[in-house]
C-alpha cells in the first residue's frame, strides 16, 4: 500500500508542466566556506545558496515556510562531482534552487545519521534503489516528499519547479506524501525483542554458508555479479568458518577470491591499496576512489589469511597497502585521512575518473623498454587488461611460478624486475595530477584502520606497525575523546567536532581491546570498558536490548534508527555485540554477556534470508556454537609467550595477560614469580596451567 501511494505521487509530479518562473534578483549567500569537510568546501563557491545541516538552517526553513533541498554526497563520489559541475555550478539552476528552497549540503561521512534517514526515504520513493548523490526535497519540517540520485540539469530543474508549484498550489498533497514516507521510514531498521530463549546451533551456520555458495563466482571469486564489492567482513567470517570446520572447498573459494582481488586492478598494482569496488566480474576496472575503511578491513583479512596459508602474496598485499596508507592517508599527529577521490585531472587538465591510475601501451613500452614483453605478459597489456579509450588497467592472471617457468627466470630475478617496474611507474605516476584527498579524520574509520595495523603487527611483528597503532590510539584519546567520556565523530586541523555515533564507539572499543591484547597495557582495555558504559547510557534501548545509531543527546531526525545489517562495513550493533561478548569475559559483567546474547537472538530470525548481510553476526554466533577460549598468561615472559602464540591462527580466543600480580578476574591469584604460566579456560573453567606455548596450542585445538 505504501509503494502505491508513493507511485501515485510520483506520477502527479512528473505529470505537472514545468513553470517558467520569473526569477527575482537575489543576493548570493553560500555558507559552506566556514566548514571543514572537504566535500562541503568543494561546493563553497557554487552559486547555490548552500547551508550546512544545523539547527539554524532548519529553523530558517520553518520560519520562511520554504521547502528544503537536502543534497547528500561525499568527496570521493564521481557522480556527485558530475552533478555539481552540470547543475550546482550553473547560475540558472542556482536561481531555481535559491528562489523556492532552503538548500542544505551534507557530507554523508560527517553526518551518517542524516544520510541514512534520507536514504531510507529514497528507498521507499525509488522502489528500493538508492545511491549518491542523494537529492531529497523535504517539507519545512524536514520530512521528505521526493528524492532522486543523479539527474541531468534539465530534469533536476524541471522536478524542482514542479514540486515548488505543487507546494504553492496544493500543499496538502505534499503533506500527505510526507506522512506516508514518515511512517515508512519509522518502520525501517526497527528491531523487536525476541522473547524466545536464545539457541544457536551449528545447523544455523551450515545453512547460511550453503546459501552463500549459491552466489559464489567460482572463476574469479567473490559474488557472481557485477559490480563486485569486496565485503571484507564476509570473507573474514567465511575464512574463520572454513578453518574451524575444516571445510576445504570453502577455504579454496576464499583463497581464490583473495588471490583474484590481489591480482585485479581493484588492487593498485603500482602504489598499493584497494579501490572501493570493481565494475566487472574479474576485479579488473575499479571505481577508483580509495577508502580508508576498505583498506583497514582488508589488511586485517589478508593478515589472518596469511597466518593460515603463509601465502607470500597476502603478505605483499598487507605490506603494500600499509605503505600506501602511510604515504597517502596518515597525518603528522597519527590520525588517518578518509579517502582519495576517483577523479583527477587528465593530460588535458579535465577531471576524469581513473586518470591517475591508467596507462597507454606506448607509454609503458617507452618506460619498461627491453622488459616490455615480460611486463606485458605479467600485467596483461592485451585484451584482458584493456579498459576504454585505449587505456590499460594493470591486472595479473598468472601466479609468479607460472611466469618464472614460462620466461625461465629465477625468483630473485623476477622480484628485482617487479620492484624496478613499480619504482619506474610510481615515479612517472607521481608527476601526474593527484586525486583529491578528503583530509578529515573520522573516528569510526580510524578505529577500523587502527585494528588493521594491530592485526598486521600481531601476524608480522613489524615494530613500525605497532608504533603507528599506538600513535593513532593516543591521538584518539587525546584529541577525540571528550572529558565527559564521549567521542566526537570527526577531526580536522586541530578541531574535533560532531557528537559521535554508535559506529565510532563500536570500532574504537574493538580496536582498543585488540591493542590491549598485544601490548598488555590495561589503559586500552579500561578505556574500552568505559566507552561501553557510555554507550549504555546514551545509545541503549532497554526495550529491544539493541543500540540506537544516534545518542540521546542528539537533535531528533525524522526517525531514530538502529543499524544492524552488515554492509561494506559491519553494522555498529554487530560490532558492539562482539565487543560486549569479549568485555563480559574480561570484566565478568553478566549484563554485557546477556546483552550480547539478546542482540544476536534479536537478529537471528532475519539472518537466514540473506546471510551476507549478517556476516559479523554469524561470526559472533561461532563464539557460541564452538568452544571460545580465555587464554590467561601470567609471568615475566608473558609478552614473549603471546608473540609465539600469535603465530597460529586462533580466532576463537581472547588473551588476558600480565607480567606481575593482577586483580583482573581472569588473572587474579595466578602470578608466579618463578615461571610464566598459560591458563586455557572456557567460561572461567580452566585446564591445568602449562608453561610452553606448544602445550597450550594442544589445549586450544
Amino acid at each position: 500500500m505504501r509503494n502505491t501511494l508513493l507511485l501515485t505521487f510520483t506520477i502527479i509530479i512528473l505529470g505537472c508542466k514545468g513553470q517558467n518562473s520569473q526569477l527575482s534578483k537575489h543576493k548570493h549567500t553560500n555558507n559552506l566556506i566556514n566548514e571543514t569537510s572537504p566535500y562541503l568546501l568543494q561546493h563553497a563557491h557554487n552559486p547555490v545558496d548552500w547551508n550546512a545541516w544545523n539547527k539554524e538552517t532548519l529553523q530558517k526553513a520553518k520560519s520562511e515556510d520554504k521547502l528544503i533541498v537536502i543534497s547528500v554526497g561525499y568527496s570521493a563520489c564521481h557522480w556527485c562531482h558530475v552533478m555539481e559541475h552540470e547543475s550546482f555550478e550553473d547560475s540558472l539552476v542556482a536561481q531555481v534552487m535559491n528562489k523556492d528552497f532552503i538548500n542544505i549540503k551534507v557530507d554523508r561521512e560527517e553526518r551518517p545519521d542524516v544520510d541514512q534517514t534520507y536514504m531510507n526515504a529514497l528507498y521507499l520513493i525509488n522502489n528500493g534503489n538508492g545511491g549518491w548523490p542523494l537529492n531529497m526535497v523535504a517539507l519545512p519540517d524536514g520530512r521528505p516528499v521526493w528524492g532522486a540520485t543523479y539527474l541531468p540539469k534539465a530534469q533536476w530543474m524541471s522536478a524542482l519547479e514542479q514540486i515548488a508549484k505543487l507546494y504553492k498550489d496544493d500543499p496538502e498533497k505534499l503533506i500527505k506524501q510526507a506522512d506516508n514516507i514518515e511512517r515508512g521510514i519509522q518502520s525501517f531498521d526497527v528491531v523487536t525483542l525476541n522473547t524466545e530463549d536464545p539457541v544457536f546451533e551449528n545447523t544455523d551456520l551450515e545453512n547460511a554458508v550453503e546459501k552463500w555458495f549459491e552466489n559464489f563466482d567460482n572463476r574469479f571469486g567473490g559474488p557472481n555479479r557485477e559490480p563486485k564489492f569486496m565485503m571484507p567482513n564476509n570473507y573474514h567470517f567465511l575464512l574463520r568458518y572454513a578453518y574451524q570446520n575444516k571445510d576445504e572447498k570453502l577455504m579454496d573459494f576464499i583463497n581464490l577470491t583473495l588471490t583474484k582481488m590481489a591480482y585485479g586492478g581493484v588492487f593498485d598494482q603500482v602504489g598499493g591499496g584497494f579501490s572501493r569496488y570493481s565494475v566487472d566480474k574479474k576485479w579488473h576496472v575499479p571505481h577508483f576512489e580509495k577508502m580508508l575503511y576498505d583498506n583497514g578491513q582488508l589488511v586485517s583479512l589478508y593478515s589472518d589469511a596469511y597466518l593460515i596459508t603463509k601465502n607470500e602474496l597476502y603478505k605483499d598485499v598487507v605490506t603494500q597497502t600499509l605503505e600506501f596508507v602511510k604515504q597517502e592517508l596518515t597525518t603528522d599527529v597519527g590520525a588517518f585521512y578518509s579517502s582519495l577521490d576517483a577523479d583527477s585531472n587528465n593530460a588535458q587538465g579535465e577531471l576524469e575518473e581513473g586518470a591517475f591510475y591508467v596507462w597507454k601501451k606506448d607509454e609503458l613500452k617507452a618506460l619498461i623498454k627491453d622488459d616490455f614483453e615480460l611486463f606485458s605478459d605479467y600485467y596483461n597489456i592485451n585484451n584482458f587488461g584493456l579498459w576504454e579509450h585505449d587505456n590499460y588497467v594493470l591486472i595479473r592472471k598468472d601466479d609468479d611460478n607460472t611466469i618464472k617457468e614460462k620466461h625461465n627466470l629465477t625468483n630473485e630475478a623476477l622480484v628485482l624486475k617487479k620492484n624496478t617496474w613499480k619504482t619506474t611507474l610510481l615515479e612517472v605516476r607521481n608527476k601526474r595530477s593527484k586525486p583529491r584527498l578528503d583530509d578529515k579524520s573520522l573516528t569510526s574509520w580510524n578505529g577500523i584502520m587502527l585494528k588493521g595495523y594491530i592485526d598486521a603487527y600481531r601476524v608480522f611483528q613489524n615494530p613500525e606497525y605497532l608504533e603507528t597503532a599506538l600513535k593513532n590510539a593516543t591521538f584518539i584519546v587525546n584529541e577525540v575523546l571528550r572529558k565527559d567520556g564521549g567521542l566526537n565523530h570527526t577531526y580536522k586541523e586541530g578541531e574535533s567536532k560532531i557528537n559521535g555515533y554508535l559506529e565510532d564507539y563500536a570500532s574504537i572499543i574493538d580496536a582498543f581491546i585488540s591493542l590491549y591484547e598485544i601490548t598488555l597495557n590495561e589503559k586500552w582495555l579500561n578505556t574500552a570498558r568505559d566507552l561501553a558504559s557510555y554507550t549504555f547510557e546514551h545509545f541503549y534501548d532497554e526495550q529491544s536490548k539493541m543500540f540506537f545509531f544516534t545518542s540521546n543527546e542528539d537533535d531528533s531526525l525524522v526517525s531514530r534508527n538502529m543499524e544492524y545489517r552488515d554492509n561494506v562495513i559491519p553494522a555498529s550493533n554487530s560490532i558492539m555485540a562482539k565487543n560486549l561478548f569479549k568485555l563480559s569475559h574480561y570484566f565478568d559483567v553478566q549484563h554485557y554477556s546477556k546483552t550480547a546474547m539478546s542482540m544476536l537472538n534479536n537478529v537471528k530470525p532475519e539472518m537466514q534470508e540473506y546471510p551476507s548481510a549478517y556476516s559479523n553476526w554469524y561470526d559472533l554466533m561461532l563464539n557460541y556454537t564452538k568452544p571460545y577460549y580465555e587464554v590467561a598468561i601470567v609471568g615475566e615472559q608473558a609478552k614473549q609467550k603471546i608473540t609465539e602464540l600469535n603465530k597460529t591462527y586462533i580466532p576463537n580466543k581472547l588473551i588476558a595477560a600480565s607480567v606481575s600480580e593482577n586483580n583482573m578476574p581472569l588473572l587474579e591469584n595466578r602470578f608466579n614469580p618463578d615461571k610464566t604460566l598459560i591458563y586455557v579456560c572456557v567460561n572461567k573453567a580452566c585446564k591445568l596451567p602449562v608453561s610452553e606455548v606448544n602445550n597450550a596450542l594442544e589445549l586450544l585445538k
